[in-house]
């Protein structure tokens, strides 16, 4: 029996290569500053981590589709105010808010998602209209007044440990291991990586583009909204801005950490490593003490780079596979 090579395969991941640069940078970090590794760091690392994952989770499965939601701050700000009012101002328990707000998520996610499939617009125009849409609602429920008293328990949750382990450091955890099965083993997540690769095939195969959208947008929605929900309980407060710089982040995590913007190919493991090193390099100029302002400029690189290398890196697989086709011809 022919023996599996584990070294082989992950050699072969595409998300070796900024694991590589992820720990290299925490090795120059931590000698640069001696600082960078204190349990008060790391901790605000964890903070920034459990919603920056979250929101990259919901852009990385409509990516695969093929598509983008350019409303998923603007859907986790709608429900962050939301979820805060709800328990501020009428008084509803912690969880029953949370779930409300989940809820709330998966309607706008499912408002998209309809949009998109039965007009047959796409999905940057759908997406970009009810961003606005959400903000305006946002802004219109708070006229920019945020929902100060969150019930004590929700931010004690937040902060509290199981042993030695924060339990933030669940939140992003769970939800990547849940996005996978659904992705690699569920057949809506296996159905719209077919879409996302090439959506004639699928549906001359039997899969429901249409229906397909419509499940990628919802759970899109969704994580949106579990994300507005995490970050009230982070910052304490109920924030109309929730979610406002989200959309750079969002595409920046996936693209870096392998995901193809044609669609058909996502990396679960690879953005959340892409997570970890955004948060490494906002990290990285505030010890340097940069200006804070560079850093859209500096993820930007980033997100070029990316792009530049996943492209270069499928020319040469099809190369490969074209001289491989050429070999056995001959």
């Amino acid at each position: 029996m022919k023996k599996f090579n584990y070294t082989s395969l992950l050699a072969k991941a595409d998300w070796m290569p900024i694991l590589g640069v992820t720990v290299l940078s925490i090795i120059i970090l931590s000698i640069i500053a001696p600082a960078f590794l204190t349990r008060t760091n790391l901790f605000v690392m964890l903070r920034i981590l459990s919603v920056t994952s979250i929101v990259a989770m919901a852009q990385m499965i409509v990516i695969g589709l093929g598509q983008m939601n350019l409303a998923v701050g603007a859907i986790g700000g709608l429900v962050g105010i939301l979820f805060g009012g709800m328990m501020e101002v009428y008084g509803i328990p912690v969880p029953a808010a949370a779930l409300i707000g989940l809820l709330i998520g998966l309607v706008c996610g499912f408002i998209n998602g309809a949009l998109i499939a039965y007009t047959g617009i796409n999905g940057f125009i759908i997406t970009l209209a009810t961003m606005s849409i959400f903000t305006g609602l946002n802004y219109g429920i708070t006229e920019s007044i945020p929902f100060y008293h969150m019930p004590k328990q929700l931010i004690a949750w937040y902060d509290s440990y199981l042993g030695p382990i924060p339990n933030i450091v669940f939140i992003p955890l769970v939800t990547a291991a849940l996005v996978a099965l659904f992705l690699f083993r569920h057949p809506w997540g296996r159905y719209i990586l077919a879409v996302g690769g090439n959506p004639v095939a699928a549906e001359l195969s039997g899969i429901s583009v249409r229906k397909t959208t419509l499940v990628a947008h919802t759970v899109s929605g969704t994580l949106g909204a579990l994300a507005g929900v995490v970050s009230v309980a982070r910052l304490g407060t109920a924030e109309p801005t929730i979610g406002a710089v989200w959309l750079l982040p969002s595409f920046a995590a996936p693209v870096i950490g392998g995901a193809v913007l044609a669609g058909g190919h996502v990396s679960v493991v690879g953005t959340m490593i892409a997570v970890v090193m955004i948060l490494l390099l906002e990290n990285g100029l505030f010890i340097a003490r940069t200006n804070p302002y560079y850093m859209d400029f500096f993820l930007g690189l980033l997100i070029l780079s990316a792009v530049v290398f996943n492209r270069w890196r499928t020319i040469q697989s099809e190369k490969r596979e074209a001289s491989v086709v050429i070999g056995e011809k001959v």
